[in-house]
């Protein structure tokens, strides 16, 4: 490869897709939120499928994706992005539907729908970011939120006598017979947002081949709830998410 087709491929590999908006983002400095729209608005470029793709946000610091990726959206109400991508997925099957979810919403309010629409096989993709606080009201425990981790409603920790363990959404939807792609990775290198790329673009493949349910979940940081600066929190992330929210392919049929 000469000077010429290493500036060409430099070019290309910075160059803002289009399928991303110039409107400047909300989220907070460090927040693994934007990564993850690029990734998914480069995805949908790459496989050129701008215009069959649609989005279902529900509440949360999720909300406003629709203002950034510029495809179709649908607002859902508070968890139930599942239930409605069911119905815009059954009604236009053609169409690439995802979610786009926190932790909060998904692990919560949410849990009756996700479980639902994974165990009856829905051909749509999840996106399901895991931050392990609820980041946009205030930074209260979530069900994510790890053992003796401090949060805004458990300043000593969380502690399991009281609130229960954490949930491992990804596992649990891993055992269900309507889920064909279940995976859990970070965005926080170069490297992991390769990785994470490669998954949404095979849980988009997956729905043009009508296999059924793909579901990622993206272990994130929250500066702001986490009171971190973006540097510490990611290292706060590899040395007490990572261990317990282990990265890779849980189910890939």
């Amino acid at each position: 490869m000469d000077v010429k087709d290493i500036i060409k491929e430099e070019n290309l590999a910075y160059k803002k897709t289009k399928v991303l908006t110039d409107n400047e983002m909300h989220y907070c400095p460090g927040c693994t939120h934007g990564v993850v729209h690029k990734a998914i608005a480069e995805v949908i470029e790459e496989k050129d499928i701008q215009e069959k793709t649609i989005g279902i946000s529900p509440v949360g610091c999720s909300v406003l994706a629709y203002n950034y990726i510029d495809i179709d959206w649908q607002e859902a109400a508070h968890g139930r992005a599942p239930a409605l991508a069911t119905a815009v997925s059954r009604l236009m099957p053609e169409k690439y539907v995802f979610t786009y979810q926190g932790d909060g919403d998904l692990a919560s309010i949410g849990s009756a729908e996700i479980l639902h629409a994974c165990n009856r096989g829905e051909n749509i993709m999840v996106i399901f970011i895991n931050n392990g606080i609820y980041g946009m009201t205030g930074g209260q425990m979530a069900p994510t939120t790890l053992p003796g981790m401090p949060t805004s409603t458990s300043p000593y920790g969380r502690d399991v006598k009281l609130a229960g363990n954490p949930l491992k959404m990804t596992e649990i939807v891993a055992q269900l017979p309507g889920t064909t792609f279940v995976a859990r990775h970070s965005a926080e290198t170069a490297g992991a947002v390769r990785k994470l790329k490669k998954a949404i673009r095979k849980a988009f493949d997956n729905i043009d081949e009508k296999k059924g349910t793909s579901f990622i979940e993206v272990v994130s940081t929250c500066s702001s709830g986490w009171k971190l600066q973006p540097d510490a929190s990611n290292k706060w992330m590899k040395e007490n998410m990572f261990p317990f929210y282990e990265l890779g392919v849980l189910k890939d049929e």
